[in-house]
């Protein structure tokens, strides 16, 4: 069985100026909102990789479907919100002013350590993503092979889910915009591992 994990392309959203913490709500329906630049196309060995893939799934974010569509994909099976990035918390401060990338950065920080205004938990966000792993798995079942347009973050936990479960590939599927990560699971090799 084969799972591949593929961050979607470049978000096509406007530049922003700075924003108080009250206002990142603003950016953050705005990012869900928007599909990929028209100039955002997959690596080759993206589209290379994908090309074998029997069931195809995304999130049900623009960014991810029109990601799948770069990539040649013609027909996406599953398209469900348990795929989603994992979510990010917002306060109401009203100073002082920033980016949102540094807005961003401070709220991930803060929802590791805990703080989920606004938001789903971590611990949430994980349970999400063991749940999202099992989807995969069943499809990769079924089918034999799947893609998934996903994105960074709950791409990266999936990929700690299936590791943990004996499945080989990279510990990172990558961070940045059409990288990719492939996953295999073979019972000849788990039992052959278990033996060494």
């Amino acid at each position: 069985m084969k799972i591949i994990l593929i961050r979607h392309g470049k978000p096509d959203i406007s530049s922003w100026g700075k924003l108080k913490a009250s206002e990142l709500h603003q950016w953050i329906e705005s990012y869900n909102s928007v599909g990929i630049k028209k100039e955002s196309q997959p690596p080759r060995e993206a589209t290379e990789a994908v090309t074998n893939c029997n069931a195809i799934v995304c999130s049900d974010l623009p960014r991810s479907i029109e990601s799948a569509k770069a990539l040649g994909i013609k027909k996406v099976h599953y398209t469900e919100s348990i795929f989603r990035e994992m979510g990010l918390p917002y306060a109401g401060w009203s100073f002082p002013k920033l980016s949102p990338d540094t807005w961003a950065v401070i709220f991930r920080t803060l929802w590791f350590l805990g703080f989920s205004r606004n938001s789903e938990s971590f611990s949430s966000a994980k349970l999400r993503a063991t749940g999202a792993t099992e989807k995969l798995r069943q499809i990769a079942q079924e089918h034999g092979s799947v893609l998934l347009v996903g994105h960074g973050m709950v791409n990266r936990y999936i990929a700690k889910e299936l590791l943990s479960s004996g499945w080989q590939g990279p510990s990172n599927p990558g961070k940045k915009y059409g990288e990719f990560g492939v996953y295999e699971y073979s019972k000849t090799l788990r039992s052959t591992g278990a033996r060494s």
